[in-house]
């Protein structure tokens, strides 16, 4: 059995910092990078570029709404074509720092509200698909796994893109396989023996317990953790120690999806 664990990352700007990549780094297989519109700036995306190289870990771009102040995670109204050349615009960016420091881009991760947006609207799913298969058919699109996300992961198919279903072992989710809102209590799961657990059950059963106890069933191909999580660096490091305690073994997306 294999899973990948992912973290969103790049997230500091200018002498704002946030977040403890160089430590987080050291336990995942893919990180999701910040692409300067809701969080990171030129510098920060550089050098967690390069801290993914020095851990052998793989690089997606990580493109969310124009929001620094409300860190992506507040929903705009943007039409599909703003979209699409958002996704296109950010996507580029973090692609030419690869590119100079000689590592491929591996996939790419719409942020926040953004990433939330997709799964009711499939206007706006197509729009960000659309730009990840315009710039690169190799791209793995990740999207929610389970029932909530499979419009927008089969209309990625549709246009010939490998799709990663991801799934939340630090969030709470509703009945209906939604994330829970974040001003729900309870909504972040910060106990770290916790989290791990519910990543286990992802990975071996492919369920996760909602919020009100409902069980639901996920295909899953990568776990997040949230690098603003305080206790992120805990929290995967326990998820990687539990998963290969259990023989799942740890690969980036492009391996997972091979097998």
């Amino acid at each position: 059995m294999e899973i990948d664990i992912n973290c969103d990352m790049g997230e500091s700007f200018g002498t704002y910092q946030l977040g403890m990549d160089q430590e987080v780094m050291k336990y995942i297989s893919s990180a999701n990078v910040a692409c300067g519109w809701h969080a990171g700036d030129p510098m920060v995306m550089e050098r967690t570029v390069l801290f993914a190289k020095e851990n052998d870990v793989a690089v997606g771009a990580h493109p969310g709404y124009p929001d620094l102040m409300g860190f992506g995670r507040r929903f705009m109204d943007c039409s599909p074509n703003e979209i699409k050349n958002y996704v296109i615009y950010q996507v580029g960016a973090l692609w030419a720092f690869c590119k100079a420091h000689g590592i491929p881009l591996s996939h790419v991760k719409p942020h926040g509200a953004l990433y939330l947006r997709l799964v009711e609207d499939e206007a706006l799913a197509r729009a960000v698909a659309e730009a990840v298969a315009a710039m690169d058919k190799n791209l793995i699109f990740v999207a929610l796994a389970g029932e909530k996300g499979k419009k927008a992961r089969k209309i990625a198919e549709e246009l010939g893109l490998k799709v990663a279903c991801e799934a939340f072992p630090d969030r709470a989710y509703t009945r209906e396989g939604n994330l829970a809102p974040r001003n729900m209590p309870g909504a972040v799961i910060h106990e770290p023996s916790l989290v791990a657990e519910r990543a286990l059950r992802m990975a071996q059963e492919k369920k996760v317990m909602a919020i009100d106890g409902a069980v639901i069933d996920i295909e899953v191909h990568t776990l997040c953790v949230h690098g603003d999580n305080p206790q992120a660096l805990e929290a995967v490091k326990g998820i990687r120690k539990t998963l290969e305690q259990h023989g799942v073994s740890i690969k980036n997306m492009k391996e997972v999806l091979k097998g």
